[in-house]
């Protein structure tokens, strides 16, 4: 795309940085362990094989994460709707992968989904410490977005949503929420905008209903560019924002305001 502003071609060239961060695939399937899988409980449904993901579990020896990411079929042009089905894989000491036993396992239906706007980049397993309890350890989900607004408007985004494992079932803790994006958008000469948040989850000090708080420290960062004249192109940094949510468990999920919810454009 030829960008005839400097300060539109530093817009794109700073998306671009981000996007080929999130366009690297997940490569951690090439074991075939999520395919053997797939094969195994849905014969007869197709995988996205790009976006399907896993994952050794470090906390628990010989145990492994796996993603599989089943595309449906969907009657709006340039649609496309995903389930998911996320396993908790014990895996033998010998490495025969006959024994593989599933030993956790969540399907969600129309969990995902992509417009004529916005496609998914990848999806990963985060296996941060995510300590909830002395019986509950969560682990991530983070799926990166990538789209636009239409002509001179960029976007990339990544969500994270958490699972922890009871007895044979895998449970959802936490719904997806927006964690990072960056937004850019300008007009075919000067005027423009662009947006960075960047959010770092963590477990926090208190706690609600046995499970550890979540902290969430959100840093957003803004820019301005407007013609001014006998001065050309003037960018100009807005004053940072930084803030902290706490999010507390009620007892079935971690509660989420809605300004926090994910909010793809």
């Amino acid at each position: 795309m030829r960008l005839p502003h400097p300060r539109r071609a530093a817009l794109w060239a700073f998306f671009l940085l981000g996007l080929s961060v999130a366009g690297v695939s997940h490569a951690a399937c090439e074991s075939g362990l999520a395919e053997r899988m797939h094969a195994k409980l849905h014969p007869k449904r197709q995988l996205d094989e790009r976006l399907a993901a896993c994952k050794v579990w470090p906390a628990f020896p010989g145990r492994s994460i796996v993603v599989l990411p089943m595309p449906r079929e969907t009657t709006d042009r340039g649609a496309k709707v995903f389930d998911l089905e996320i396993l908790l894989i014990q895996r033998p000491d010998n490495g025969n992968t006959e024994r593989d036993t599933v030993i956790g396992r969540l399907v969600q239906p129309e969990a995902l989904d992509e417009d004529a706007t916005t496609s998914i980049q990848d999806i990963r397993i985060d296996t941060s410490r995510y300590v909830l309890s002395p019986e509950a350890r969560a682990f991530g989900l983070r799926v990166r977005y990538k789209g636009s607004n239409g002509p001179g408007s960029l976007l990339a985004s990544e969500t994270v949503r958490l699972y922890v494992h009871h007895g044979k079932q895998l449970r959802q803790v936490l719904q997806e929420i927006e964690l990072d994006h960056d937004h850019g958008g300008w007009d075919s000469t000067c005027t423009g905008h662009f947006e960075k948040l960047r959010t770092m989850l963590s477990v926090g000090k208190g706690s609600s209903n046995g499970f550890a708080d979540l902290q969430l420290s959100r840093t957003l960062l803004q820019s301005r560019a407007q013609e001014q004249e006998d001065q050309g192109c003037i960018e100009k940094a807005l004053p940072p924002k930084f803030n902290t949510v706490t999010l507390r468990y009620d007892g079935e999920r971690f509660k989420v305001p809605k300004s926090l919810q994910q909010q793809i454009p």
